[in-house]
């Protein structure tokens, strides 16, 4: 198969390039490398590596492709809040513009990187793809938007599918501290704080960045017919926690830290506990290879061997709203 990848140098594309490469896929990168200074390891070449934004991309460039599988966005809720038209020229019309030229190219199946915090405040505890959509941010906004664009303009010939993954955490070669689990380990690691901005309570569904990009390669050789157009929840059920869980195993990590409630964001209003059961009735056969806490112990070890710092937590080398605000002038207009 051929597989064109966008997003192939972020936080998960790494793994996904590699896991296309190691079943024998032939890939296509697509990206502009706004992450170069987070990578902290090789990365395993792509077939072909395009640096291109991907609202410059042509059906030319995706001819001959088998499937796009699109990662490639402003990942960053704190990014969307401070220029929400970036994030809305980027996430939203840009993936749109991808999907048309994509499927005028003949490309037949399209997985698109879409999140489960277009949930936000969840209404119960128990959030299937068929539950309200509650976005919080232009970031959730912006996938929303697209899930419904692509629902459109899906036919026989061209099959959508949007992969709703859980929060992401863990070790990858392009690495980034912003995110929950990453930050309350690496905090700890450095300061010997596990800082919760919150009240700790918010419900949170985790995954492994590289069991995200399993997921991806997984879906890709399901049947059309399957899963065209179809929402899909992408993380397991018994990964749902509360931060307060996370801190509580970050802890058992690094006994010496205290946990600190900071109470920055007050009661943060994203809170969603989510159910996965579809992804497992189309893929019976599927299981992440990371629970939170391997994952975490895998990552703690990872800080040891990278010598993570102080300097490295509060610096802007792995913070991507850091590096986005840092590099705006490398995102074309």
């Amino acid at each position: 198969m051929r597989v064109f990848v966008t997003g192939h140098k972020g936080y998960i594309g790494p793994h996904l390039v590699e896991l296309l490469k190691s079943a024998g896929h032939t890939v296509t990168g697509c990206d502009i490398n706004l992450f170069e200074e987070a990578k902290v390891a090789g990365l395993t070449k792509p077939d072909v590596d395009l640096i291109k934004d991907i609202r410059h991309l042509t059906a030319k460039d995706l001819e001959g492709h088998d499937c796009v599988m699109h990662l490639a966005a402003i990942s960053n809720d704190p990014m969307g809040d401070l220029n929400p038209e970036i994030t809305y020229r980027i996430n939203r019309e840009g993936s749109i513009n991808l999907a048309k030229i994509s499927k005028q190219a003949g490309v037949s199946k399209f997985l698109f990187s879409s999140s489960c915090s277009i949930y936000g405040k969840g209404i119960n505890n128990d959030l299937d793809e068929s539950a309200p959509v509650n976005p919080l941010t232009a970031y959730a906004i912006s996938k929303i938007d697209v899930e419904k664009k692509l629902t459109e303009i899906a036919d026989e010939h061209f099959c959508p599918v949007f992969l709703r993954n859980a929060t992401a955490y863990g070790y990858s070669p392009v690495f980034r501290i912003d995110l929950v689990v990453n930050n309350l380990l690496a905090c700890a690691f450095t300061k010997g704080d596990i800082r919760i901005k919150s009240d700790g309570e918010p419900w949170r569904p985790l995954i492994h960045c590289r069991d995200i990009a399993r997921a991806f390669v997984a879906l890709s050789d399901v049947p059309d017919q399957k899963v065209r157009a179809k929402a899909i929840n992408i993380g397991a059920n018994e990964e749902n926690y509360q931060v307060k869980d996370v801190a509580a195993i970050v802890q058992n990590l690094i006994p010496s830290a205290n946990i600190v409630f900071t109470g920055e964001l007050g009661n943060d209003p994203r809170d969603y506990r989510v159910n996965f059961d579809r992804l497992y009735t189309i893929l019976p056969d599927f299981k992440l290879d990371y629970t939170l806490k391997s994952g975490m112990k895998e990552l703690y070890e990872k800080l040891k061997e990278m010598d993570f710092s102080e300097n490295d937590f509060d610096g802007e080398r792995f913070t991507r709203l850091k590096l986005l605000k840092k590099h705006l002038d490398k995102i074309p207009s």
